[in-house]
C-alpha cells in the first residue's frame, strides 16, 4: 500500500487515463462539487430545485454520473432523461446543509446518522423500485458533498468495506486517522470551469480517500 504513488497515479494518469486535468474525465467532479457547493456557500440551496436552475442542476449531476460510469449496462439510468433527477434535485435542495461540512475527520455519531439518513434520502428520490446500488448513492454523495467515498468495487477492495453503514464509516476514518501524514500535505483544488484555473474549493479528505481507493483496487 502506497498512498502517495496511488493519489500521484491518480493525478498524473496512466495509459488511457491522462489523469486530473481539466478536459478530462476526473475534472467532472470538479464541476459538479463547485455547483452545488456555491449555492450551499451562498446559503441558497432552495433555489438548486427552482424554475432557473433545475434543469442546470439536473445537467450537472447527470453528465458527473455518466462520466463515473454510472449509465452503461444494466443500469437503470441508462434509460433515462436527464429529467429523471428532478427529485433528487428537490430533495438535496431540502437537505441539511451540514453535509457539506461533513468530513472524515468528523465523522462521529451524529454526522455518520446524518450521512445516513442523506443515503436513504437519495434511494428514496431516486425510487426504491429502481434499488440504487451503493456505488450510485455514494457517487452522488461524493460529487454533490464530498462527504464520503464512492463505493465502487476498487475501492471496497482496497479498504475492505462492504456496503455503508456505520462500521465501514468509521473504517474509513480509523484509516485517515492512521495514515494523516500522508493525506494531509496533499492540497488539491478544484478546476474553475470557465478559466481552468484552481478554485478556492479544496479536495476534501473523503475525496482524497476516495482517489486512493480508485486506483489501490485496481
Amino acid at each position: 500500500m502506497d498512498i502517495k504513488k496511488s493519489l500521484n497515479q491518480f493525478l498524473d494518469g496512466n495509459g488511457k487515463n491522462n489523469g486530473r486535468k481539466p478536459y478530462e474525465r476526473y475534472a467532472s467532479f470538479d464541476f459538479c462539487y463547485n455547483y452545488f457547493y456555491s449555492f450551499y456557500k451562498e446559503n441558497r440551496l432552495s433555489e438548486l430545485a427552482n424554475e432557473n436552475n433545475l434543469q442546470m442542476s439536473c445537467l450537472q449531476i447527470g453528465f458527473y454520473l455518466a462520466s463515473w460510469g454510472m449509465m452503461r449496462g444494466s443500469s437503470f439510468l441508462l434509460e433515462k432523461s436527464v429529467r429523471n433527477y428532478t427529485a433528487l434535485i428537490i430533495a438535496i435542495s431540502k437537505m441539511n446543509s451540514k453535509l457539506w461540512e461533513i468530513d472524515v475527520i468528523n465523522y462521529n455519531d451524529k454526522n455518520i446518522a446524518l450521512l445516513l439518513d442523506c443515503k436513504q434520502q437519495i434511494i428514496d428520490a431516486l425510487g426504491k423500485r429502481n434499488n440504487p446500488s451503493d456505488i450510485l448513492v455514494t457517487k452522488i454523495m461524493l460529487g454533490v458533498f464530498a462527504n464520503i467515498p464512492a463505493f465502487d468495487q476498487y475501492f471496497k477492495k482496497s479498504l475492505k468495506v462492504d456496503s455503508v453503514n456505520e462500521k465501514s464509516i468509521l473504517k474509513i476514518k480509523k484509516f485517515y486517522l492512521e495514515n494523516k501524514d500522508v493525506f494531509d500535505p496533499f492540497k488539491i483544488y478544484t478546476f474553475d470551469f470557465l478559466t481552468s484555473k484552481d478554485t478556492k474549493n479544496i479536495y476534501t479528505k473523503a475525496k482524497l480517500i476516495d482517489m486512493y481507493g480508485f486506483i489501490d483496487g485496481q
